[in-house]
């Protein structure tokens, strides 16, 4: 099967989580400085421009597709809708053992199959990376993404339960390892492949979607056109961007994005790694600039986002004195899981002068952000209070 490729210039070459040498490389849409912090080949959300310059929320529960960050490990490719197909095969499917005898989908098949809507968050496994050097101290690898790694949005398509099914799914399959149609990627003179990563069967029949759609249009090049999977819960590379192929095995299956990469190395990890790491950790961020400058004797709202990948949100703190009394805030949104939750709280700042903001969050599981993030070596999953420094004047 070919399909109908173009890709932008730029891109490619680096090493799993690292940046690009120049900005922005290999993504297609506009990446206007007030939403985006470029990071070579991603481009991360600004906080900040969550809310107006009024302080009023310009951002629902859902980031609009323009303002969602991305992570790409090579660059965009621009694929043509009406030649891409989906093919899945393997010895987890009945009649199909190889790739030259998979069952094929068409994008018009996918859309014909019952449709089902989502909201969940992507996140980058390295979202808030940077803080384990310029909070902790501790020196890591990759893109120094801060908290915007990270967005929500509402997802339609197929649920990957439903084209396992008809493509003859066994009892006997085990793995799914999706493959994307992005370029190769190469670092350190090794070719890896294209970006891909096993899922158990388990998680792929449970709530995994084949997604064609983002906040209600078709999906764009940046985040996944024509197809993607949306694996909710658990860290973003399992969700891979231009689907092309799926292997069904009746055994487990390894790319070195289980393997080598999406691992957890270093002081109290195993001396070969982690398990490959799934779900993700409860995080919190406020809708402000980092070193914003406020007011002094006036009571400002103060507004943020809180979540868990493995349950709801149950209560959000924040401390404005560098986290010596901290206090509830008020959330402004039921709780769900797979998304975050909005919240508020007033602070007056009485005196001019430097401030520490902090927030955490508690998910239903009792899982509570700690003072510290336990190292890894690639930093993944930074879920610490982040400090938060503004001035009032």
């Amino acid at each position: 099967m070919s399909y109908s490729v173009r890709r932008p210039a730029g891109g490619g070459g680096e090493r799993a989580d690292e940046a690009a040498t120049s900005p922005a490389a290999g993504i297609v849409k506009p990446l206007p400085a007030e939403w985006f912090v470029p990071h070579g080949s991603n481009a991360e959300m600004r906080w900040d421009a969550l809310r107006g310059t009024d302080g009023r929320s310009t951002v629902g529960r859902h980031v609009p597709v323009e303002r969602f960050f991305v992570r790409n490990h090579t660059s965009t490719p621009l694929i043509d809708p009406a030649s891409w197909r989906l093919r899945l095969f393997g010895s987890g499917l009945r009649g199909t053992p190889t790739a030259e005898q998979a069952v094929e989908f068409g994008l018009d098949d996918l859309r014909e199959l019952p449709a089902t809507r989502i909201s969940a968050l992507i996140e980058c496994a390295g979202n808030g990376r940077g803080f384990f050097a310029g909070q902790q101290h501790q020196a890591v690898p990759g893109t120094p993404w801060a908290l915007g790694g990270v967005g929500s949005a509402e997802w339609r398509g197929v649920r990957l339960a439903e084209v396992l099914r008809l493509a003859g799914l066994t009892p006997e399959a085990v793995d799914v390892l999706p493959s994307g149609l992005d370029p190769e990627y190469t670092a350190g003179g090794v070719d890896f492949g294209r970006v891909r990563r096993p899922l158990p069967v388990a998680k792929a029949l449970d709530d995994v979607l084949l997604a064609h759609e983002m906040n209600g249009e078709p999906l764009t090049p940046d985040h996944g056109a024509p197809v993607r999977l949306v694996v909710p819960g658990w860290v973003g590379i399992a969700s891979i961007k231009w689907v092309g192929t799926i292997e069904v095995a009746d055994r487990p299956l390894h790319s070195p994005w289980n393997t080598h990469f999406y691992r957890l190395f270093g002081p109290g990890h195993p001396a070969g790694g982690s398990a490959p790491i799934t779900g993700q950790v409860v995080k919190s961020a406020f809708e402000l600039a980092r070193d914003a400058v406020l007011d002094a004797g006036r009571t400002h709202r103060l507004h943020g986002r809180s979540w868990s990948g493995a349950a709801p949100v149950r209560r959000v703190e924040v401390s404005t004195d560098g986290g010596r009394r901290w206090y509830g805030a008020e959330l402004r949104d039921e709780p769900r899981r797979d998304e975050w939750t909005r919240w508020s709280f007033d602070w007056r700042p009485e005196r001019p002068g430097r401030y520490e903001l902090r927030a955490r969050a508690t998910d239903r599981l009792g899982s509570t952000q700690p003072e510290v993030a336990a190292f890894n070596r690639e930093g993944y999953l930074f879920d610490a209070v982040v400090v938060h420094p503004v001035t009032a004047v």
